[in-house]
């Protein structure tokens, strides 16, 4: 198993919280050695068709060479998050940890707290295990068996998702495994051909997370606050239901943060989701199909999820992401064509406000013709 340090000294325990999701996290669907077998290699091929049906339909340049594209199991998936967990909270957990220490106590509470927290986020990552289809990781560095590209990326595809939704829809699976792969590839694209683009939502989240100035345990409490409502195991009425870190974290400049965060991420997902429709008829004829049982099924499905990412991250609900994501993208391409649309990709300058993204034509009237 991989070791992702810290133990006891960091207020998380990493390497408890990774075992943790391991034993507690179900192996998926029942498929025979022939199946799953056949059902990884279909999904490297779809990814790798994937990159030149993005590309021509974005008129984006990948470059994703040096990004490796990895089908893995649940475990494999935990492992990857929790390596990208713990890279982007690594500095505020060594100011939180430094407070801790010159605390009378504070080193052995560390100790025991980490070990609980680690169980609780072990629960949380093998909830989302099983509910992630496909996912870019963006920050995560290379780890035993994970490479990544040089500073960090790399394809996620949770193979034994992607099977167990296909048969709950009982859509055709080689069409449906094209289909995500054109949703996770356009991520891909995005970050590989933008190459401002990981280096500036780093800082935004670093410029978060730096602002920061509570005490380690009421923020670890919170924390574990938000791995208990996801995973069921907190009640969701009560006083402390509608909190979480951010409420209690947030300062004028983090909401401002928050907002541009909020802004990034839907337009990443609603270009995500326009490009897999514009790509689709022409590739995937069962598309149609897919869409609306699958549409269906997000929105069944988003409530305890999007609570968890609401607790955690403090954004909006990612299905409500998707959605102003998309409609904005849409908007700006009707009015500026895709060349017009993918000045957004210029520099952070150019990227939607938050009242952007519910209103495209400010966005156009502002880019448009500053960009010529």
């Amino acid at each position: 198993m991989t070791s992702f340090g810290g133990g006891g000294t960091d207020l998380v325990d990493w390497n408890l919280a990774v075992s943790t999701a391991a034993r507690m996290t179900r192996p998926g669907p029942e498929v025979s050695r022939d199946e799953a077998r056949a059902a990884v290699a279909e999904l490297r091929r779809h990814a790798e068709a994937a990159q030149l049906h993005v590309n021509g339909f974005t008129g984006l340049d990948n470059g994703a060479a040096d990004t490796p594209v990895l089908v893995v199991d649940r475990p494999g998936w935990i492992r990857a998050n929790v390596a990208g967990f713990r890279e982007l909270l690594s500095p505020v957990m060594v100011r939180m940890r430094e407070r801790r220490s010159a605390v009378p106590g504070g080193a052995a509470l560390t100790a025991v707290g980490s070990k609980v927290t680690g169980v609780e986020v072990g629960m949380l990552m093998s909830f989302l295990s099983s509910r992630v289809l496909g996912q870019y990781e963006t920050f995560a560095p290379p780890t035993a068996g994970l490479p990544a590209r040089p500073g960090g990326g790399r394809l996620l595809l949770v193979a034994p998702n992607i099977v167990q939704v296909e048969r709950e829809l009982a859509v055709k699976p080689h069409d449906f495994r094209l289909w995500v792969c054109l949703h996770e590839e356009t991520h891909r694209t995005q970050f590989t051909a933008v190459p401002w683009l990981r280096d500036h939502m780093e800082g935004e989240i670093q410029g978060f997370l730096k602002e920061s100035d509570v005490d380690p345990g009421t923020l670890v409490e919170r924390f574990r606050q938000a791995a208990q409502s996801v995973t069921g195991r907190a009640p969701e009425s009560g006083a402390d239901s509608g909190r979480g870190l951010v409420d209690l974290v947030q300062t004028p400049r983090q909401r401002e943060i928050l907002d541009r965060l909020t802004a990034v991420m839907s337009l990443l997902e609603g270009h995500a989701d326009y490009v897999m429709d514009g790509v689709g008829p022409a590739i995937v004829p069962s598309v149609a199909e897919i869409r609306e049982k699958f549409t269906r099924r997000r929105a069944a499905g988003a409530g305890r999820l999007d609570r968890a990412l609401r607790k955690m991250l403090g954004m909006d609900a990612k299905l409500r992401q998707y959605q102003e994501g998309e409609r904005f993208v849409r908007t700006v391409v009707e009015q500026a064509g895709m060349t017009g649309f993918n000045k957004v990709w210029t520099s952070p300058n150019t990227l939607p406000t938050k009242e952007e993204i519910t209103d495209p034509e400010k966005w156009v009237a502002r880019v448009r013709p500053a960009a010529g």
